[in-house]
């Protein structure tokens, strides 16, 4: 592999290894927007401050920019003063949140409707909603034209259940048809990156996916992506915080049978990472990347984990003739592509191009 390389990147990228076997079946996904539903979960009420709005807003085949984008207009402010918590797809019907500051002239928020979107009610809250601040996701999804062996489709469900998958950004980080993969080539040639602030963002939540999904499929291959290495950064369930356990011992073994803790992978940029057996491993992984590394650490990003493993909760599963309908809760910043993968092969008449 060449120091940049788009096309090597792809199948990291784009098509990493698969931990159960592969997929069982085929399906298609997202047939219509509400084959694909997602409500997020801030896990806080609205604190009734007045210096901003809390707006729960629903929308269908837009894009979460282009929606703080209208809102921005509606309240007479920049889009880079409106709050979210994430992105959310476009090719969906998504329930999210969005914070703009008070405007002047009141504005009449709740049912108010604008192209692919309408406002379900809003609140006062002190301070701009900032990316990551919730709890979790919420999906129910919709797949039809399953075609799949009855027996074999529910063990491959009872498994992703009990065990989860592995948790890979999804190809939607990547843009359209990889076309962030040529971007971060760019940067590393060109030492330049886009200028607007969603621009550079993309680009450098790309370059770090690309080194997640590196780390994570090597160690979905040697079967180590569901345990812990010593000296690995242990994620704490639910939490946005781990810590660095030098020696592997029972206790931390049945914690990561009882999902309470999972192994991690880099979010590399200047900060510490793990140790011994696991420090090992990492390094020789991303050492084709050193100068990808280094370019993250320039532009001052500071190091991160994401847990390596990927485990639904409030689970149920259903299918009636060739559809198969799939609810279930996951982490901030989780793929449910990254699920469906591990159950079934899936064409998607509807095109894509943004986040989960």
């Amino acid at each position: 592999m060449t120091a940049a390389d788009p096309q090597a990147w792809r199948a990291l990228a784009l098509a990493p290894p698969f931990a159960l076997g592969g997929p069982v079946g085929e399906g298609v996904l997202r047939a219509s927007a509400e084959d694909f539903l997602v409500d997020e979960r801030l896990g806080f009420e609205p604190d009734g401050g007045t210096a901003h709005v809390l707006l729960h807003v629903e929308k269908r085949e837009r894009d979460t920019l282009a929606v703080a984008g209208e809102l921005a207009r509606l309240a007479g402010v920049q889009s880079r003063d409106v709050g979210f918590a994430g992105l959310k797809d476009r090719v969906a019907v998504a329930r999210q949140w969005f914070t703009v500051p008070t405007p002047r002239a009141p504005v009449e928020w709740a049912g108010l409707e604008g192209r692919g979107f309408r406002v379900l009610a809003a609140a006062g809250q002190s301070r701009k909603l900032r990316r990551g601040a919730l709890s979790g996701n919420e999906f129910t999804l919709v797949l039809r034209e399953v075609t799949a062996p009855p027996a074999l489709l529910d063990a491959r469900l009872a498994t992703v259940a009990s065990g989860g998958v592995p948790n890979y950004f999804g190809p939607q980080r990547f843009g359209r048809d990889g076309s962030n993969l040529d971007a971060i080539a760019w940067w590393l040639a060109q030492g330049r990156l886009p200028r607007g602030r969603e621009g550079r963002a993309f680009v450098l939540s790309a370059a770090r996916s690309l080194l997640f999904n590196t780390v994570l499929g090597a160690r979905v291959a040697d079967g180590t992506w569901n345990r812990l290495l010593d000296g690995e950064c242990v994620n704490l369930d639910g939490r946005n915080s781990w810590f660095v356990a030098d020696a592997v011992d029972a206790t931390l073994e049945e914690r990561v049978l009882r999902h309470d803790v999972h192994p991690t992978g880099p979010l590399p940029g200047r900060g510490r990472g793990p140790a011994g057996a696991a420090a090992a491993l990492e390094a020789a992984l991303l050492a084709p990347f050193a100068a990808l590394c280094g370019k993250l650490e320039q532009e001052g990003l500071e190091a991160s984990r994401r847990a390596l493993r990927l485990v639904p909760t409030e689970w149920s599963a259903s299918r009636a003739g060739d559809v198969l309908t799939l609810s279930f809760r996951l982490p901030p910043g989780a793929y449910a592509t990254a699920l469906v993968r591990e159950l079934l092969a899936t064409a998607t008449p509807l095109a894509e191009a943004n986040d989960d």
